[in-house]
């Protein structure tokens, strides 16, 4: 174990040398060095968001569990009474809103950081706008493309910014920020405009959370849109074989990948992160600042 002082606090890192994604080598102090090289892009994204997080002990091959009620932490590490749950579920959710607390989070073996949709000023009303475009058997993240881009005109058409990303593992998100409303007003609206798509697409599109209804189809899934869900936030590593991240992009980028049919388009690693947000900057910033 070692210690090191980060803004100021003391944050204790063990196993530094643990092999998370063995394809690869990469360990837990990559992972570490990882978040803190992207925390200014990420943390404006989770701050004041009760968080999931995915936790692989040992490693993207080892046993891994989502983990909503806040494991062993410092006491500076803050942490939100989830009252958004069904009654009688008592549960704390780690908090991270400085770069120590990412740091600490990133020690646990959190591959992956889900935030959920509302802040701890108000777990029922969400920030943001949610789609998660899930190709099921027999499509991938192009054809979820071509959905998101459908999307992206209806949103736009309704005063919305909608900002991609890639979900880091085969399908796109679709966000846009939202402010002065709850989770029964952006799931409503989520959820017509996911059914008005399969109406119009019923051979490219489903809105139906059946696994049998998505063969063949992009599930337009709305259901994210809840005060019990997380969502894996931008920039996130995903616990793959590879260390994929969950990538903002550029609308014209989908654009390219749809015209190219190019799968590769719309992968990214690890080692990709960085030149990207030097040359692009934070390209989800958008979903900070409500249009609608």
């Amino acid at each position: 174990m070692t210690s090191v002082v980060v803004d100021g606090r003391e944050v204790r890192l063990t196993n530094l040398d643990k092999v998370l994604w063995p394809v690869t080598g990469l360990t837990k102090a990559a992972l570490i060095d990882y978040y803190r090289s992207v925390a200014p892009v990420l943390l404006p994204h989770i701050a004041h968001h009760p968080l999931t997080l995915h936790r692989f002990p040992d490693g993207v091959e080892g046993s891994h569990w989502y983990e909503t009620r806040a494991p062993a932490h410092p006491p500076w590490v803050r942490t939100q009474q989830m009252y958004s749950f069904r009654s009688g579920k008592d549960v704390r959710a780690p908090v991270i809103d400085d770069l120590a607390a990412l740091v600490w989070a990133a020690n646990s073996a959190a591959i992956e950081i889900h935030p959920f949709l509302a802040t701890t000023e108000d777990l029922l009303r969400p920030t943001v706008l949610v789609f998660d475009l899930d190709p099921g058997p027999g499509r991938n993240i192009v054809d979820a493309g071509r959905v998101a881009l459908d999307l992206r005109a209806r949103l736009e058409r309704s005063g919305f910014d909608p900002v991609p990303k890639t979900s880091g593992r085969k399908g796109l998100h679709v966000y846009a920020a939202i402010s002065g409303a709850t989770f029964v007003d952006t799931k409503q609206l989520a959820r017509a405009i996911a059914e008005e798509m399969a109406r119009l697409e019923p051979d490219r599109v489903t809105h139906v959370m059946a696994k049998r209804a998505r063969d063949g189809k992009v599930f337009v899934d709305w259901s994210q849109n809840d005060p019990g869900k997380s969502t894996v936030a931008p920039y996130s590593l995903r616990g793959l074989p590879y260390p994929t991240v969950s990538m903002p992009v550029r609308w014209e980028e989908v654009e390219a990948a749809v015209r190219a049919d190019a799968v590769r388009g719309l992968v990214f690693l690890a080692g990709d992160v960085t030149e990207r947000i030097e040359r692009h900057g934070d390209l989800f910033a958008p979903t900070l600042t409500p249009s609608t």
